[in-house]
């Protein structure tokens, strides 16, 4: 864990003379009292240390997809949701591991506020000795908000949503979906709608220091 937390910022410091960052946490004002109460109690450290990088900012953007379109750079862990005027906000992500992880275009299909679980067949079979449902709550891996990735009209089984497990924001560990810390997952939610576009970017295609795709400096929201 130490030397995965160290390469994350060796990487970033290659960027040290481009990014002027400033970070924008969620606001405290996107929650509801149920999920201030449920978080509140959430079995897991909720003051576990995010990297820097993976905070949230609001960051010049260089790709064209037009304002309200997510787009996700596996590569570098990292979740765009698109302003006007060059602008976006740029939350860090856990995301698929290499023979997990998907590329397309979909659309939001559904959206669920502390949605349940339900394993895939394919999560069983990875996972080993998993329960075959589990109930909204901060205890569930799905976390406080979900929405659903389709394909036209079907559903691609890919998702977006929080996480009962914070500290692998900025890994590929995940059966594929795209998770967010709690907090950041319910501020994208409430910016966002069913018919929403989202852009998954191809591996080896998302930004880097060397060759930026996607978005470069950092201001505040």
């Amino acid at each position: 864990m130490v030397a995965r937390w160290v390469a994350v910022v060796a990487s970033f410091l290659l960027l040290g003379g481009c990014i002027q960052s400033t970070v924008e946490l969620a606001p405290e004002s996107s929650m509801k009292p149920r999920d201030k109460q449920l978080l509140a109690n959430a079995p897991y450290d909720t003051h576990v240390p995010i990297a820097e990088p993976f905070l949230r900012h609001i960051v010049d953007y260089h790709r064209k997809e037009a304002p309200g379109t997510i787009v996700i750079d596996q590569d570098n862990h990292f979740l765009y949701l698109v302003l006007a005027n060059s602008k976006a906000i740029r939350y860090g992500v856990t995301v698929g591991e290499e023979a997990q992880n998907w590329s397309g275009i979909a659309r939001i299909g559904n959206m669920t506020e502390w949605p349940n679980w339900t394993p895939t067949a394919g999560e069983h079979q990875r996972l080993g000795n998993i329960p075959a449902f589990v109930s909204g709550g901060p205890h569930n891996p799905m976390g406080a908000r979900a929405m659903y990735l389709y394909d036209g009209n079907k559903d691609t089984l890919f998702r977006i949503h929080g996480t009962n497990q914070p500290e692998y924001i900025g890994s590929s560990v995940s059966s594929g979906c795209i998770r967010l810390t709690n907090e950041d997952v319910i501020d994208l939610y409430n910016r966002v709608k069913v018919g929403t576009p989202v852009v998954v970017i191809a591996p080896g295609h998302g930004d880097s220091p060397y060759n930026p795709k996607v978005a470069l400096e950092g201001g505040r929201e």
